[in-house]
């Protein structure tokens, strides 16, 4: 499995950061290659994204939700794939850690997907995180 991870210091408490996180329907206006999010029930959501040049649906479900510190999910359909938020106190306010796995089945599809997963990830988990500070 590929790993990506990302990080950044947000200017508030765990808790109020934990609170914007967890209402994943809002994820939507927090990046632009976020289409649609719709809520499945018992914590599935499916997921509408636009991203290197084509559309993207898969659902996922959360499979941790331990406020304020952890907030995790995997994939249920398509490219398959886990995700956590680890969120940490620190004194400038809140430390959020994203760590994203995947799995293509093949080393050479893999190879090529994470030249353009990496750094897309990355500017997709800072606009969220830039947009979640906003918010607060």
């Amino acid at each position: 499995m590929a790993t990506i991870e990302h990080s950044a210091i947000l200017k508030a408490p765990p808790e109020r950061v934990f609170a914007l996180l967890e209402r994943v329907e809002d994820f939507v206006d927090y990046s632009d290659l976020i289409r649609a999010i719709e809520p499945l029930g018992e914590n599935r959501y499916r997921w509408h994204v636009h991203a290197v040049g084509r559309d993207w649906t898969f659902d996922v479900a959360i499979t941790q939700s331990r406020a304020p510190e952890v907030l995790a999910w995997e994939s249920l359909d398509g490219v398959e794939n886990r995700g956590c938020y680890r969120l940490t106190p620190v004194a400038e306010g809140t430390e959020v850690a994203l760590t994203l796995t995947y799995a293509l089945h093949s080393r050479l599809v893999e190879k090529a997907v994470s030249k353009a997963a990496k750094p897309l990830v990355g500017r997709v988990s800072r606009q969220i995180l830039e947009r979640v500070e906003a918010r607060l």
